[in-house]
């Protein structure tokens, strides 16, 4: 696990290029004082709005989560505990005046980058 890169994945990478490309600028993995062990993966600071790109496999995906066969009972607690803790992240966020946009990595990156787009400019 401490091998497992934190961001950049793929379709995060892809998502700012084309928020980029829209003519969005933004934040990657900014802090936001409140959260302590969180860091959006994009941040739109002065629009107050955090999108996370969450991995299926970390973030217990519904549709692709899986569970190793191997002490299973210890990844189901930790996976169930990295679940809820964005149901906190996301709620202490919303409560601090923040537009929290979550997303898996199996979404299509140009719909999440226009999803965004709209809320962004809404605001």
């Amino acid at each position: 696990m401490r091998n497992t890169p934190r961001g950049n994945t793929p379709v995060e990478v892809e998502v700012r290029r084309f928020l980029h490309a829209m003519g969005l600028r933004y934040r990657v993995d900014h802090p936001i004082p409140h959260l302590t062990r969180s860091r959006p993966d994009i941040v739109f600071t002065r629009r107050r709005v955090a999108v996370y790109i969450d991995g299926c496999y970390w973030h217990f995906c519904p549709l692709h989560r899986s569970i190793p066969t191997t002490n299973r009972d210890w990844w189901i607690a930790k996976l169930q505990a990295n679940a809820d803790r964005d149901v906190t992240h996301t709620k202490e966020l919303s409560d601090g005046g923040w537009t929290v946009l979550r997303f898996w990595e199996h979404e299509e990156p140009k719909l999440i980058a226009a999803r965004v787009q709209s809320v962004v400019l809404q605001l």
